[in-house]
C-alpha cells in the first residue's frame, strides 16, 4: 500500500506531470527543466527527488550534468501508469508547448560549464 501511495502522491503535482511528460520527448537536466517550466531551480530539484523516489525517474552523471529520463520498470504499477501517461494529456496546450520547448532547449546554452 505504502508503494501505490507513493506513486499517486508523485502525480499529485502538475509540475511533476509536466516533467514526465517532457521526458518522454528527450532526456534532460534541471538546467532545461526549470527553463520549460519558469520555477525556481531548487523547486524542480524537489520534484526530480520526488518522482525518482516513486521510481518514475532515473539519473545519470553526464560531464557537469545530471541527465534525467525515465525509468525502465517493472513494477506492474508504475508500467501502467507510464503507459497512461504517454496517452493521456497530449492534447492539453501547455502539454504541447513544454513537449515543442523540449525540441529547442539546450543545456549547453542554458548552464554554465563552470
Amino acid at each position: 500500500m505504502r508503494r501505490l501511495e507513493k506513486i499517486f502522491k508523485a502525480l499529485a503535482d502538475r509540475n511533476r506531470i509536466r516533467i514526465l511528460k517532457m521526458l518522454e520527448v528527450k532526456p534532460m537536466c534541471v538546467c532545461e527543466i526549470t527553463e520549460i517550466l519558469g520555477i525556481a531551480q531548487s523547486s524542480v530539484s524537489r520534484h526530480l527527488s520526488i518522482l525518482r523516489e516513486a521510481g518514475f525517474l532515473i539519473d545519470e552523471k553526464d560531464g557537469l550534468w545530471v541527465i534525467y529520463s525515465l525509468a525502465g520498470s517493472t513494477d506492474d504499477v508504475l508500467v501502467s501508469v507510464i503507459t497512461g501517461l504517454r496517452r493521456w494529456g497530449n492534447s492539453d496546450t501547455r502539454i504541447q508547448r513544454d513537449r515543442e520547448m523540449v525540441e529547442t532547449v539546450s543545456r549547453e546554452e542554458l548552464c554554465s560549464k563552470g
